[in-house]
């Protein structure tokens, strides 16, 4: 993280709490952090297209809410970092916790009858959803990561290379999170000096959510997946050559959107 360049833009000075090492205003005049911004999109559109898919498929509402949860916390991504205001910050960091809060739902509840509903979890998960600390979310995230590795060696090996990718891809995202937050100052500084189109490479708050985000749209089609299967719905991966599927109940959950935008966001400069 670092401190707020003189630039100022559309929404005026930051009030947010956090200001990200991307620098204000240097794209557009209406975006604090484009880049920051743009790459939100990754974590809008792809479970948008997942929540009416599974609409459609007439499976639970849980997933429908995994999926527009992930959405909502993209959503509220893009506010905050379009106009680094406290009210915004709010909007980005609280939907974490809730959507992570269905996940966790979603996937301690997956060997039970179907549209069954326990009131004990989300009692548990309601007060933690209260309890907003970067340790709660940790805690969250630890139970996902528990859960699907223990599903994955013991019950459905066979969903080891869906599991190891979707935490792969996102354990990969919070490292660059974390050198973007160590390096800032370097990462600014050689900005200065490489083409634009190289320079945004360097933005590694993006890259964050864009592969937290592909992470956690994998996440909840292994959720799918480990429901579907204990449901007995035969369920189905399959693999092409030019991007992947995940076929549920005959259908498919396209990933093509997502690494379109993985490539276009960041390959090609504004």
């Amino acid at each position: 993280m670092a401190p707020s360049i003189d630039r100022q833009g559309y929404w005026g000075q930051p009030t947010s709490t956090l200001d990200w090492c991307e620098e204000n205003y240097v794209v557009s005049f209406y975006i604090a952090e484009f880049w920051n911004t743009v790459s939100n999109l990754i974590m809008i559109l792809p479970p948008i297209c997942g929540a009416i898919q599974t609409f459609r498929d007439g499976l639970e509402l849980r997933y429908i809410c995994s999926f527009l949860g992930l959405a909502a916390v993209g959503i509220g991504s893009w506010c905050f970092h379009m106009t680094l205001l406290y009210e915004m910050q709010l909007l980005d960091e609280l939907p974490m916790i809730y959507s992570t809060c269905v996940f966790v739902y979603c996937l301690y509840e997956c060997f039970k009858q179907e549209n069954s509903v326990n009131l004990f979890p989300i009692v548990i998960l309601f007060i933690f959803s209260v309890s907003v600390t970067l340790v709660m979310y940790g805690a969250l995230v630890a139970c996902l990561v528990m859960r699907s590795v223990f599903i994955v060696t013991w019950v459905y090996p066979w969903l080891r290379a869906l599991c190891y990718t979707s935490l792969g891809v996102f354990m990969l995202g919070f490292l660059l999170w974390n050198i973007d937050n160590v390096f800032c100052d370097s990462l600014r500084a050689s900005r200065q000096s490489l083409p634009p189109g190289v320079g945004v490479v360097t933005q590694f708050h993006a890259w964050w959510h864009i592969l937290t985000g592909l992470g956690s749209y994998l996440h909840i089609l292994l959720s799918l997946q480990i429901r579907s299967t204990y449901l007995k719905y035969r369920p189905k991966v399959k693999v092409c050559f030019a991007y992947f599927d995940i076929l549920l109940l005959n259908c498919c959950f396209d990933l093509m959107l997502v690494i379109y935008l993985l490539i276009s966001l960041f390959v090609c400069p504004i």
